[in-house]
């Protein structure tokens, strides 16, 4: 995706090859309309996300899954470069999303996997916030003394919950994870122009339902990082994500009547099931269907997140 604030770090750090100009994100997981994932190799070689999910629901997502979800694959899996600062933003929760778009919320996490110096996050309000206080300083110009910039560095993560204000900073390569939604609510894009001298389109009139100002500041997530074992970092209704940093190989049961969801950010693995093995490379993703229960992965310097519901 060609974004006027991207970079070339997808082509240079995660081997994304393109010959465009700004490459912003690459979408690894996606059954979003018009820009639904292919099967890169097997004997499935060529079918799109949905074809598999309209042939194999429940094999692919798990039967509550399935139920909750019809053939709507829930989650949207990204590598997201800023070259250049993102616009302030937030996006709707569920209820609104389906009100005014017929879509999902978007609850979205985010796990930085390269930061150059200084580069930061906008997370959140540095201060209690109220309305009628935010809409003071989005009159006179002044949001960004408002908001909270937190410098950050590889493996940092947040949490990002739908009506909570936030950004990527300029020099951040992180790995997003999100519900399956396109809608954003831009509020202030920093006065910029395109090529043709045009602002973007801010949607402060509609983001104002949006925000939910009496968040606590509980974005920042710590966790563990014990070797060879799955570490919580987030867990919420919409997805459940889990650190793997890996010295050896281990076997690992799928319990969850869920797909599993594996995010390479730094090194190399091997997934190995009934005698097939796929090799996962930093800045590759793949899509585990609920219907496999064994599997292993095989490492010594890989560095996964595992994502599920």
């Amino acid at each position: 995706m060609e974004k006027i604030w991207g970079g070339n770090k997808l082509n240079r750090l995660l081997n994304k090859k393109s010959n465009a100009n700004g490459i912003g994100e690459s979408w690894e997981i996606s059954g979003v309309e018009n820009n639904v994932s292919v099967v890169a190799n097997g004997q499935l070689r060529g079918q799109t996300l949905q074809d598999l999910l309209e042939t194999y629901p429940s094999e692919i997502l798990g039967h509550k899954n399935h139920q909750r979800f019809g053939i709507n694959f829930p989650l949207l899996i990204k590598f997201i470069d800023a070259k250049k600062d993102l616009s302030i933003q937030l996006h709707p929760d569920d209820n609104l999303a389906k009100e005014r778009h017929d879509s999902f919320g978007k609850t979205e996490m985010w796990y930085v996997m390269q930061a150059d110096k200084d580069a930061k996050l906008m997370v959140g309000f540095n201060r209690p916030m109220t309305k009628n206080l935010y809409l003071k300083h989005l009159e006179n110009k002044s949001l960004a003394e408002i908001l909270n910039f937190d410098k950050v560095s590889a493996g940092d993560t947040y949490f990002i919950e739908a009506g909570r204000i936030h950004a990527i900073g300029a020099g951040v390569l992180l790995a997003e994870i999100q519900q399956t939604s396109d809608i954003t609510y831009r509020v202030y894009d920093w006065d910029r122009v395109d090529d043709k001298g045009n602002k973007r389109e801010l949607h402060n009139d509609i983001a104002l339902d949006a925000f939910k100002f009496n968040l606590q500041n509980n974005f920042r997530i710590s966790y563990d990082r014990k070797t060879n074992t799955s570490n919580n970092m987030v867990s919420c209704p919409f997805f459940t994500t889990n650190f793997i940093e890996l010295s050896q190989a281990i076997d690992k049961k799928n319990t969850q009547d869920s797909f599993i969801i594996y995010i390479c950010v730094d090194g190399h693995c091997q997934i190995t099931c009934n005698n097939h093995s796929e090799v996962l490379s930093k800045g590759e993703t793949v899509l585990l269907p609920a219907a496999i229960s064994d599997y292993s992965l095989i490492g010594e310097n890989a560095k996964l997140l595992e994502v599920y519901i």
